[in-house]
């Protein structure tokens, strides 16, 4: 597997444009299925939007039933649980294009595919995979995952419910109180989280829904946005349960539960990339139809600006999750030809790029609010009625930040897990900090460097950057030790510089391959798109590297460090940004939508 990039590698290793796979790389069948998965969209969902916005949670469970007869529940489940079998890629191209119109049904979508049938598919024994995962696959039953308490949140592992085993040992009781649980009101199936005894890690349990055992609900939540995604509290009140519905081991419920939200960020990314698609081309449409001043909006430069901007968000978007999702395809592929089952191939490989999922997450998710923001701002005083979408668009995208862990929580994460790599030697962040040290103390090189090939000079400051990183997070370390985890605040400032090398980098990377395919000439809008969103990534990295840097060293080292970030931050060319934005919008403009 030696071929294969490890997760967090991408910071110490150089990737080639030829080594990431783009949405330009769709074979037949992806491209098949992700316009079957629109039609279904722009069919059943797109035009049905008010009906989901008045909370009409039967429609959401008819839709899901839809979904499931078209076999779009059953992409990742294995063939011999009644699935179609499909690779990472699939899964995640699936995830993107039906989360366009709504979120409420995006919401009940990913619930059920994700966290409701994905424990059952890689931690289930034979048995329980064969008795539920074809329902599930089919979408006869329907899932949700109960793991969330009123006090256990972000800290998933202090939840209070208990699981008791009776004398005979033949079933367990299950007793406490679940809330914000996703598809609560139409579900068949519960992955449930509890305690047993005074164990130090939760367990997982399928329960299943079923009257007169101990279950009851709360209302429908009255939420900002998602409202047709069925959300209640569930009470489990000695809910009987047949011990060999524990799903894995006894205390595996924590890693269970880490490991499900690694999948899921990564499919929350993508579930935020086609409502920005569809944000986009309708304030284009908008701006190109929108008179005044006896001029259309989509001339003026402000709103111009915007257009390029969301555009420019929506690009990076989708070429750091693809180029993730492929990644851990390649390593679930590696990892069963070596002769691992399926499970456990798909568990390690996005175990493995845990840290792609998480700096995802976080990004994607906070572009999506943004683009539905401007989107707003583009429709003026239109944009703020429900006459038009761009309002739910706005409110369905806010807990985007909030669920499969917050931003704050994954920002954390990244840097922790990439740090905890490193300890383990699996990423190398050791060797490139100290010479990133040492090329300090050196003199700079005053040689003019050649720049004559497209992307080189983006490359190399995509280079500094990732030794911007390694100087603040390598010092931090060793300033800080364990202890780190402690200071959120550097944390936070370090994590956003990691999150925008590896979308800055992606980007670049997905440009270059499409123009040596396509011809420079013939692409120079993703070109701009590449050169904008590095520019605002420079500005971002620079920013966060000074606050991390003045605000835990002193004195002569922090001199060293800012000229240092200085260094890493210059370019020798500094591009035209409203040429950039010019060059993006004008195709915008041009074909009325996005188009990229």
């Amino acid at each position: 597997m030696s071929n294969v990039t490890r997760g967090g590698q991408f910071l110490v290793k150089e990737t080639k444009c030829e080594d990431i796979f783009t949405p330009e790389d769709f074979n037949e069948e992806q491209l098949m299925m992700r316009d079957s998965v629109k039609e279904f969209v722009d069919k059943e969902l797109w035009p049905n939007k008010d009906r989901f916005e008045k909370k009409d949670y039967a429609l959401t469970e008819e839709t899901m039933r839809k979904a499931g007869d078209l076999g779009f529940l059953s992409v990742a489940v294995p063939e011999a649980y009644g699935g179609m079998g499909m690779g990472f890629v699939n899964t995640v191209l699936v995830c993107d294009y039906i989360s366009g119109a709504t979120g409420s049904f995006s919401t009940a979508f990913g619930a059920h595919t994700g966290i409701g049938t994905m424990p059952i598919t890689l931690y289930g024994t034979e048995e329980q995979k064969q008795k539920y995962v074809p329902k599930l696959a089919s979408g006869e039953w329907f899932g949700a995952y109960c793991l969330t308490e009123p006090g256990a949140g972000s800290d998933a592992n202090s939840g209070k419910t208990k699981a008791v085993l009776s004398e005979d040992g033949k079933t367990y009781s299950i007793t406490g109180q679940k809330m914000w649980i996703s598809n609560a009101g139409f579900c068949s199936v519960f992955i449930v989280f509890a305690r047993i005894g005074d164990d130090k890690n939760i367990t997982g349990f399928i329960v299943e829904n079923t009257k007169d055992n101990g279950i009851s609900m709360g209302e429908e939540e009255h939420k900002l946005g998602i409202r047709a995604s069925s959300t209640r509290q569930v009470f489990f009140n000695e809910t009987k349960v047949p011990a060999e519905n524990m799903l894995s081991e006894r205390g595996n419920g924590f890693k269970i539960a880490m490991n499900a939200l690694n999948v899921g960020r990564i499919k929350l990314a993508a579930a935020c990339l086609d409502a920005q698609r569809r944000v986009i081309t309708n304030a284009t449409a908008y701006a190109n139809e929108r008179i005044q001043f006896n001029t259309a909006i989509a001339q003026f430069g402000a709103v111009r600006a915007k257009l390029a901007e969301m555009a420019t968000n929506c690009y990076a978007g989708e070429s750091a999750t693809y180029r993730a999702a492929k990644d851990i395809e390649n390593r679930i592929i590696a990892r069963e030809a070596e002769g691992a089952t399926h499970q456990d191939a798909e568990l390690k490989g996005v175990e493995e790029y845990a840290i792609e999922c998480s700096i995802l997450k976080v990004a994607v998710s906070e572009d999506v609010q943004a683009c539905a923001d401007e989107g707003i701002q583009i429709f003026g005083g239109m944009g703020f009625s429900e006459d038009t979408p761009m309002e739910s668009a706005w409110r369905d995208a806010r807990i985007a930040r909030i669920y499969e862990g917050t931003n704050e929580i994954n920002r954390m994460l990244s840097v922790g897990m990439l740090i905890k790599k490193a300890m383990k030697g699996h990423v190398d962040l050791l060797g490139p900090a100290t010479k990133v040290g040492e090329e300090l103390l050196g003199i700079p090189s005053f040689d003019t460097p050649d720049f004559s090939e497209l992307f080189a000079e983006e490359k190399d400051m995509i280079v500094k950057l990732k030794k911007a990183f390694l100087m603040v997070a390598g010092s931090a370390v060793q300033k800080f030790g364990t202890d780190l985890e402690a200071h959120q605040q550097i944390l936070m400032a370090a994590s956003d510089m990691l999150i925008e090398i590896y979308m800055a980098e992606s980007t670049i990377l997905r440009s270059e391959k499409l123009a040596k395919k396509e011809g420079q000439d013939n692409v120079q809008e993703q070109i701009a798109m590449a050169r904008l969103y590095l520019y605002q990534a420079v500005d971002i990295v620079t920013q966060k590297g000074k606050e991390a840097i003045i605000s835990f060293v002193e004195g002569d080292e922090q001199r060293m460090m800012l000229m240092g970030l200085r260094r890493f931050t210059k370019y020798t060319t500094m591009p035209n940004v409203v040429a950039l934005r010019e060059t993006i919008t004008s195709k915008l403009v041009a074909e009325n939508a996005y188009c990229f």
